[in-house]
């Protein structure tokens, strides 16, 4: 069996800030562009998961004097993922599907996004063919319809985006998730630190907290710049402060030393800060907070009114003048 050290999870898809900057930076740039070129950036998705370009709104001599919706920036970008990915959890906790669903949905989520910008692809949709995909991986089968009845949403949108959403991860379906890792470090503290019977419910309130430190880590980029036991000790720890169990630096030289680790305790404390760093600035946008960026991607995704009955107009007047040369007929 594949672990984590030796699975595609590690070697492509955990990356440097640097790295994970530059590939938003790249999808939002290629967006831009789409919206210069075309006026808008919507891309229509085929049945075998291909993409096809808008057509244009602009003529080519209307460049110079069109007037352009304003993009998405990175940061915009980044909300919306934020405010998506929470839904997923929303959307989990709903169906009261288990927590790896949930997780995999949301990294197969972010992975989409680290290849497209959201005003390529409307995060309201890509979020529900990750979930779909997530059940469908992790065994735990739930039907389109009956996910998008579930939540008042066309199932069919679910099925069109599923190949774009498998082609875009590279058919990496197997992700580890931080939630086993809680409960396998629980489990050793246990044993490490002989718990008796009447010190269990400790242990059970340091999981259930735990559990609630990970849903925070994930909705940042953590899962992408961390390996997922690294995210599982970010969560306990933060749990122990909270509930003061165990000596948890302790635990973890024990852990480094049992496991002959390459990092040394004080590397590790920098990854478990740097994860806690993350969760410190999160800020999860509201539904109002939303509304700007919300208003500015749908005028990304269709043109204005005007620019509509523009392209109406040129498209009439076209087919007026063919019309009136055709009944005049050839000349004599």
């Amino acid at each position: 069996m594949v672990d984590f050290q030796s699975s595609t999870h590690r070697s492509r898809w955990i990356f440097s800030p640097d790295e994970l900057m530059e590939k938003h930076e790249i999808a939002n740039q290629r967006a831009t562009k789409l919206l210069e070129q075309f006026g808008v950036t919507r891309l229509d998705v085929n049945v075998d998961g291909s993409v096809s370009y808008p057509e244009p709104i602009f003529d080519q001599k209307d460049n110079a004097a069109r007037s352009l919706p304003k993009p998405l920036n990175c940061e915009e970008e980044q909300h919306m993922r934020i405010f998506y990915e929470q839904k997923i959890q929303e959307v989990c906790l709903a169906f009261k599907f288990p927590h790896k669903i949930q997780a995999t949905a949301i990294i197969y989520f972010k992975r989409f996004y680290l290849q497209w910008s959201v005003m390529e692809h409307h995060p309201k949709h890509i979020m529900l063919t990750c979930i779909y995909a997530s059940c469908k991986v992790e065994e735990n089968h739930v039907s389109a319809e009956e996910l998008g009845k579930g939540i008042q949403q066309d199932h069919q949108i679910i099925l069109n985006n599923e190949m774009v959403v498998y082609q875009s991860l590279g058919f990496d379906l197997i992700v580890y998730a931080p939630y086993r890792s809680i409960e396998g470090f629980l489990e050793d503290m246990q044993e490490h630190f002989h718990a008796r019977d009447e010190e269990q419910e400790k242990f059970k309130v340091l999981l259930q907290t735990a559990y609630s430190e990970v849903d925070r880590i994930m909705l940042t980029d953590a899962p992408l710049l961390f390996p997922p036991g690294q995210l599982a000790l970010a969560a306990l720890r933060r749990s122990n402060e909270l509930h003061g169990v165990l000596d948890f630096e302790g635990y973890l030289n024990i852990v480094l030393s049992r496991q002959r680790s390459v990092h040394s305790a004080s590397e590790l404390f920098e990854f478990l800060n740097s994860i806690y760093s993350l969760v410190h600035k999160l800020k999860i946008p509201t539904a109002k907070d939303m509304r700007h960026i919300d208003r500015n991607l749908k005028s990304c995704w269709d043109p204005s009114p005007d620019d509509r009955n523009k392209k109406r107009e040129k498209r009439s007047k076209h087919k007026s003048k063919r019309t009136a040369s055709e009944m005049q007929g050839p000349p004599a």
